[in-house]
């Protein structure tokens, strides 16, 4: 299996964000936090920045929408050119949304259909929600704050969405946002995780290309090993 490796731009300057997100050449999937100031105490970036981003970088783009009301919103994120859009579990209960209506349409409007949940949110409700999305994405931090350190709390969580997806025989991206470094990858790799967001950790190195090598081979030896 493929890992994946997807730095977060929150972490970069928004002033050189096209120059910041190419210096991060390897990566397979950029990470876009859309937040509104209401799912999560912060504002960040919408839909004009993700249209204009998709015409200046060629790598796939991972919309995270922590907004309320997804079910409004995100076929637009798909139909703006997304690769990947994920939404809140937490959110589409706030607004009564159905989450499996949700990824149909965000499916219908050509992208990847993701369901993200927080640390404190627990993951049986949605087990038979999994068929119906592409990407589930478990957050190791609260949503809202780049550079928040890793919650090992979240890996049993981890563990438990790996088992499911090999006994259930799913086609399914485990995708881990929060605190991914050098030094806490390894631990969300064993857990089971193949696709990670990583933001200070590329784009505050030097070079974050190399740092995109770095996390991936760090991530593929701990996934490698506890499956042998």
């Amino acid at each position: 299996m493929d890992l994946l490796i997807a730095p977060s731009i929150l972490s970069a300057d928004f002033a050189r964000l096209a120059e910041d997100a190419q210096s991060a050449s390897g990566a397979d999937w950029l990470h876009v936090d859309v937040m509104d100031n209401h799912f999560v105490p912060n504002l960040t970036l919408g839909l004009p920045v993700v249209r204009s981003l998709r015409a200046a970088v060629d790598t796939p783009l991972d919309c995270h929408l922590m907004i309320d009301d997804p079910g409004r919103w995100a076929p637009g994120y798909a139909e703006a050119g997304a690769h990947n859009v994920t939404f809140h579990a937490e959110a589409a209960a706030a607004s009564h949304s159905d989450p499996a209506a949700v990824a149909a349409d965000i499916r219908a409007a050509g992208a990847r259909a993701g369901l993200a949940i927080k640390p404190g949110t627990p993951l049986e409700p949605y087990r038979e929600l999994l068929p119906s999305i592409d990407t589930l994405l478990i957050m190791t931090v609260e949503p809202g704050f780049g550079g928040q350190e890793f919650m090992e709390s979240v890996l049993p969580k981890i563990r438990q969405a790996r088992s499911w997806i090999g006994a259930d025989r799913l086609e399914l991206r485990l995708e881990v946002d929060g605190g991914i470094n050098d030094d806490t990858i390894a631990a969300a790799a064993e857990a089971g995780a193949d696709a990670f967001v990583a933001g200070s950790a590329v784009f505050g190195a030097a070079d974050p290309a190399a740092a995109v090598a770095g996390l991936r081979s760090r991530a593929r030896q701990a996934f490698d090993s506890h499956r042998h």
